[in-house]
């Protein structure tokens, strides 16, 4: 699934390439036909990202587009129009210069503001958003015994962060993933707000997760380098039965909170 860095870039793209312009708004696959139409003729305003949710603005409506990718969708931007549908396109956007499609999205609807209000309001808060109110993510970990690895993968604690970014935090910030949040630091997670911060604006500009300090790199290391399809250069996250980059000890996986956790056993011990 695309973490919050891959929807601030895609706002940022969709904006810059759009702003201003009255679309061709279509559904080539007829799932979002009549929001389409509903949408066709109202010039494109902007696209913002809270977390991994997408909202699409359009001058005059109310409505807004809400887009979830979820793990199967996928936005493309490319120069031109005209041209040829491939897959089943749920949205298409486009104008002389440009044009956008989804695939496969969790959800592709038009929202009213009652229901963006709704949505923002379950939302934690999105460290790449300047809006942020990191203590409202800190209170939210501080009063639960659950994982602080469980809990950075709530939407509802932080909005934006997926399954690299977890792992990878944890280990820059050399935390257990099973420690309770009611024992972790204060200064620990200032910390590590402040890198996740950094990493993820660092995500948006590249459009990948990079996460190895100049040390680790594969150059530094004499080693080759990440061959992924998430791409960039981490520490633990699929790096299953390899050995640490800082202590050589083999990386640890298991499933949590539904989804493959990765961490180094040596570099991650509770104090």
């Amino acid at each position: 699934m695309p973490e919050g860095h891959t929807l601030h870039r895609l706002a940022d793209e969709l904006t810059e390439a759009f702003a201003g312009s009255i679309l061709t708004v279509s559904s080539p696959q007829g799932r979002f036909a009549l929001g389409a139409a509903r949408i066709t003729g109202h010039p494109f305003d902007s696209a913002e990202a809270h977390g991994k949710h997408l909202l699409l603005a359009f001058d005059g409506l109310d409505d807004v587009v809400h887009v979830h990718l979820g793990l199967y969708g996928g936005l493309t931007l490319v120069p031109g129009s005209g041209h040829r549908v491939v897959g089943a396109v749920r949205l298409r956007l486009e104008d002389d210069a440009h044009t956008a499609d989804l695939r496969g999205p969790t959800s592709c609807a038009l929202f009213g503001p009652d229901e963006v209000d709704t949505l923002l309001a379950r939302l934690g808060p999105d460290p790449l958003r300047p809006d942020a109110d990191s203590e409202a993510a800190w209170r939210r970990i501080k009063a639960s015994r659950t994982a602080i690895a469980t809990q950075l993968m709530n939407q509802e604690v932080l909005a934006g962060i997926g399954n690299v970014y977890r792992a990878e935090l944890l280990f820059r910030h050399r935390l257990d993933p099973f420690l309770p949040g009611t024992a972790l630091d204060r200064s620990a997670w200032e910390a590590m707000w402040a890198d996740m911060v950094d990493l993820m604006t660092k995500g948006v500009s590249s459009g990948r997760i990079d996460t190895v300090n100049p040390e680790h790199e594969p150059d530094a290391m004499g080693r080759l380098p990440r061959e992924d399809d998430h791409g960039g250069e981490v520490y633990v996250y699929r790096r299953a039965g390899q050995e640490c980059l800082a202590c050589g000890t083999p990386v640890r996986t298991q499933v949590m909170s539904g989804r493959n956790l990765f961490w180094c056993p040596a570099c991650q011990q509770r104090e």
